[in-house]
């Protein structure tokens, strides 16, 4: 079943939700107060898949790449969560490089939380990928040959998204960062568009080759946080969305014509959270998808597939004096915070 066939039956089953639980009181706390640093350890699995021909008849390119395990370093304070990640060669699934080369990534994003809104930016930067499926392509190909390998395709996305909690009982930190703990069950919609400016660059034989992407889209999701006991809570979220992309780049057949398209696009996502919370230690695992489409001909698609597993362990304590007088002095500046 094709992407968008898949997005439509799921939106059909996602408005049948029941919405009762927004009607719902709940009792937030809040550990605004407290600086809360985590660890975490997922496996990122990014890929690019490109589909050509008719459906029931299509041959398909898989780039991925080769780092699988990556570590993320976060802290939060007040309404603001800031998360470095990087994948670390000493991984064993990360030392592949005779056969699948090497692969880098790097990715930083941050969250403001104002109120009933989430604010998210983010900056990544990926390079080096290798033909997953290249069997597919060479039959000849057997395991433990090298895999058809791009060592200079990289990928730098900037972008961010902004979403908007419908439900004001609901608690979007309670899943989001664990900056607050909701005692009973509830669920919110929760809208949101997403954004960002990706820069595909690689190198073929001395030729560059360069293209700028241009995302926005409009989401709708649903969120809903079952609260069991007073210390675990299990959280699912979907969510799907409608935009456009537009691209430009030279045509390197057409010496180097400048060339735009506009692409409509389409995007699902959802996830599954798990956590044991306390005042002072938490720990817990997500497992998380995305899946983006477009089609660049009638024949043609690319899909930008996203799927990991992650477990986190965080710890809270008071602030040390010179973070909380800083914080208060940029507050009196920027009210928001």
């Amino acid at each position: 079943m094709n992407l968008p066939r898949l997005v439509f039956i799921v939106f059909v089953f996602l408005l049948g939700i029941p919405v009762n639980a927004q009607k719902d009181t709940t009792d937030i706390k809040s550990y605004a107060d407290q600086v809360m640093i985590r660890a975490n350890l997922d496996t990122n699995i990014e890929s690019y898949v490109f589909s050509e021909g008719e459906e029931g008849n299509q041959t398909e390119q898989i780039f991925s790449i080769n780092n699988k395990t990556k570590v993320s370093l976060s802290i939060d304070y007040k309404i603001i969560s800031a998360t470095l990640s990087f994948a670390p060669q000493f991984f064993s699934e990360n030392k592949d490089n005779e056969l699948k080369g090497n692969s880098s990534y790097t990715d930083f994003s941050f969250r403001l939380f104002p109120k009933r809104f989430i604010q998210t930016l983010y900056y990544k930067n990926v390079k080096g990928f290798y033909i997953e499926n290249t069997k597919d392509l060479f039959p000849n190909w057997k395991e433990g040959d090298p895999y058809i390998q791009f060592p200079d395709l990289r990928v730098q996305s900037f972008g961010g998204s902004t979403s908007y909690i419908l439900n004001q009982n609901f608690s979007a930190k309670s899943i989001y960062t664990q900056g607050e703990w909701q005692s009973k069950s509830m669920g919110s919609w929760v809208p949101f568009l997403d954004y960002d400016l990706t820069v595909f660059r690689n190198k073929v034989e001395d030729q560059k080759y360069k293209e700028t992407q241009y995302k926005i889209g409009a989401n709708m999701g649903y969120f809903y946080n079952w609260v069991i006991g007073k210390n675990v809570n299990i959280a699912p979220y979907f969510a799907l969305g409608l935009g456009g992309k537009f691209s430009t780049y030279r045509n390197v057949q057409e010496d180097g014509a400048r060339m735009n398209a506009q692409y409509l696009t389409l995007r699902m996502e959802g996830g599954l959270h798990v956590g044991y919370n306390t005042d002072r230690f938490l720990f817990g695992g997500k497992m998380n998808f995305n899946a983006y489409a477009y089609n660049q001909t009638k024949n043609q698609a690319v899909q930008n597939n996203n799927l990991y597993g992650l477990l986190y362990i965080g710890y809270r304590f008071a602030p040390p004096r010179v973070v909380k007088n800083t914080y208060d002095k940029i507050q009196k500046k920027i009210p928001v915070l």
